[in-house]
């Protein structure tokens, strides 16, 4: 690469970065004030996606919300009737690049929970069943979705309407869900189904009998000293 180029490229690289962190919402921001709330600590990264119905839309403390992101409630940005909690993200959160959590009602995600890239969550889907009308036109019931505190959402799932997941329960990159996950279970697939949960006394055992232990808390297994904990 000839010099002038390379110039032009570290100018762009350092352009961007300046813009990441400028356009960063966080408490005390312009945007930051529009939401129904967001906690000390938290920051949403830019660009965002889309933002939509933000004073519907509350974030806990510490949560960190990643690039490409859409966070939605409501059918439109000039809607004028919002539920007054539509999208609830709790502390500690960690919600993955080009996320979407699309929101008409009800979505409530617990503290401490881990979602990877590209996952997609919505409380509300469309009908087909009026022959003379587009798909896109036939509005879906709206269903309440609710993710558990401490679970892991995997790269690509999608979270269906109506679905509850437990209490650190693992969600398999690209799995479709719906229903209820019961706490503490593994599950995958399309459509996810169970594959393992956690029996007391036993381990963490699949339909088929296999049995992982349960292991000790990561500071009986590790040296964790000078680790910084966020």
């Amino acid at each position: 690469m000839k010099r002038p180029e390379r110039w032009i490229n570290a100018g762009v690289q350092a352009a961007w970065t300046w813009l990441q962190r400028a356009g960063e919402i966080s408490p005390g921001t312009r945007a930051g004030d529009a939401f129904g709330s967001l906690g000390v600590g938290s920051s949403i990264g830019f660009p965002m996606a889309t933002l939509m119905g933000a004073r519907a839309i509350h974030v806990g403390e510490r949560t960190l919300i990643g690039r490409q992101v859409t966070l939605s409630v409501g059918y439109g940005p000039t809607a004028t009737v919002l539920p007054e909690r539509g999208l609830v993200i709790g502390d500690r959160c960690v919600i993955g690049a080009r996320t979407s959590l699309t929101a008409h009602e009800s979505i409530v995600i617990g503290d401490d929970v881990w979602f990877g890239q590209d996952v997609f969550v919505s409380d509300a889907s469309h009908g087909y069943q009026e022959l003379g009308a587009p798909i896109g036109l036939q509005l879906g019931e709206h269903q309440p979705v609710m993710i558990g505190a401490g679970s892991w959402i995997g790269h690509g799932a999608i979270i269906l309407p109506g679905t509850t997941i437990g209490e650190n329960v693992v969600v398999a990159a690209g799995s479709v869900v719906r229903g209820v996950v019961e706490d503490r279970a593994i599950v995958g697939g399309a459509p996810a189904r169970v594959l393992r949960r956690f029996e007391p006394t036993v381990g963490w055992v699949t339909p088929g009998g296999d049995v992982r232990p349960v292991l000790a808390p990561l500071a009986e297994r590790y040296d964790l000293t000078g680790v910084v904990t966020p």
